[in-house]
């Protein structure tokens, strides 16, 4: 059975939207992953398509959600009940989604980092993810 998994942060351009590229690597067609954000930017950031690129996923086909379109009016979208909700960093303006199973991933926002900062905590959501799949399977 395919495990739901929905990363969540305040803007879905950064963590959640590479823990979310990272899920599907790594996942394969055993995880459905999402990400959404509590206030979201409306747009991938650059940095983040720019060095998951360079482990050859591409997060240019992603777009900015909010946990609105993953869950109107806090309602599951299709019915969907996620076995996992990892929220990352955002503290209070994480709401709580309903989930078997909830993780805070305390991470750094890397959005104003320079190059080596934003790859280490990339490399870091990477482990992260595939940590959590491996606590799954």
């Amino acid at each position: 059975m395919r495990k739901k998994i929905l990363f969540v942060c305040v803007e879905n351009s950064n963590r959640s939207q590479m823990a979310e590229g990272f899920a599907r690597i790594a996942g394969g067609d055993s995880v459905e992953a999402h990400s959404a954000g509590s206030r979201p930017s409306g747009a991938i950031n650059p940095k983040a398509i720019r060095f998951m690129r360079e482990l050859g996923y591409d997060l240019s086909t992603h777009r900015s959600k909010s946990l609105d379109d993953i869950m109107p009016g806090n309602v599951n979208v299709n019915g969907i009940e996620f076995d996992v909700v990892v929220t990352m960093g955002c503290g209070d303006h994480c709401p709580w989604v309903p989930a078997k199973r909830r993780e805070d991933w305390a991470l750094p926002d890397p959005r104003d980092m320079d190059d080596d900062g934003y790859r280490a905590v990339r490399d870091e959501i990477g482990v992260r993810v595939r940590d959590l799949l491996a606590s799954l399977a």
